[in-house]
């Protein structure tokens, strides 16, 4: 398993733990878009974290090195879970305690909320430094939730500090990790209280267009090292 799942008090808290660096591959990601739906059964709030030290060292390059059949197929599961992130019937809650880079910062841009702990950590988009052209779906998340500045330093493949990070849009709260914990359960507790019927509603007309703009992408999308 690459995932780990524990129900407390109405919130399913999922776990990514690959015991590596949560590489995003095919198999991960999918793992990710099942507990998500066991989560969508129980309801309640979803709280999505990863290992101490690293959230997600992205997609897993390993897989682009096999070929474009298996690239199309690892970036495509990713858009989907995007997607499914921002469909999710209940709030989602990433908490980041170290590095993330695509697809975790994918993730955690999808997210209702978003936390961060603050230290030595790079977190970003950086995909032009490693020879990756930025696809269209990841742009079109961007542009829907980082701030001007932060989306501009995308074609540099800027990577940041937490608290940089939440300064550009990629987080919304980096607590100190004796605090990170107690901030967490105060919000989840802000959540559980929301009228489900009307966060619904309110989160599909937020993300609907996004939403379509990624399916629409995803079926453009090339595998390319120079060309999304």
């Amino acid at each position: 398993m690459l995932t780990n799942v524990t129900v407390e008090d109405g919130v399913t808290r999922i776990l990514l733990d690959d015991g590596k660096v949560n590489a995003m591959s095919l198999a991960m990601l999918t793992e990710i878009a099942h507990r998500l739906e066991e989560a969508a059964s129980r309801g309640g709030p979803v709280v999505v974290q990863g290992r101490p030290g690293i959230f997600s060292a992205g997609f897993d390059l390993r897989s682009f090195a096999r070929g474009p059949e298996e690239s199309l197929a690892m970036v495509r599961a990713g858009a989907d879970l995007i997607q499914r992130f921002l469909s999710h019937p209940r709030p989602i809650v990433t908490v980041c305690t170290g590095h993330a880079y695509p697809m975790g910062a994918f993730l955690m841009l999808a997210a209702d909320v978003r936390f961060g702990m603050a230290g030595n950590w790079r977190i970003g988009m950086n995909e032009v430094a490693i020879g990756l052209t930025v696809p269209h779906f990841a742009l079109a998340l961007a542009q829907h939730r980082l701030s001007p500045p932060g989306l501009a330093r995308v074609s540099t493949a800027a990577m940041f500090d937490p608290r940089s990070a939440q300064q550009y849009g990629y987080l919304d709260r980096v607590c100190e990790a004796p605090d990170l914990q107690p901030a967490i359960d105060e919000e989840l507790r802000r959540l559980q209280a929301l009228d489900w019927p009307s966060y619904e509603a309110t989160k599909k007309r937020l993300n609907g267009r996004i939403a379509d703009e990624i399916a629409a992408a995803i079926q453009e999308y090339v595998p390319s090292r120079t060309a999304a």
